[in-house]
């Protein structure tokens, strides 16, 4: 289990770059999918190994 909190409105940067936690959704195997809105307005999902909090 991972040490690293995401909720909606956390900073992130995804394989992508920077974005925003805008949502979180359980799955049916147990693991979490968090949807990222970058700087443009589009929506990406990632799973937890995909993401690291931004330092700001």
């Amino acid at each position: 289990m991972s040490e690293t909190i995401f909720t909606p409105g956390a900073e992130v940067v995804t394989p992508r770059g920077r974005g925003q936690v805008v949502d979180v959704r359980a799955t049916a195997s147990g693991k979490f999918v968090f949807g990222i809105e970058d700087a443009d307005g589009e929506v990406s999902h990632f799973t937890e190994k995909g993401l690291r909090l931004a330092r700001t």
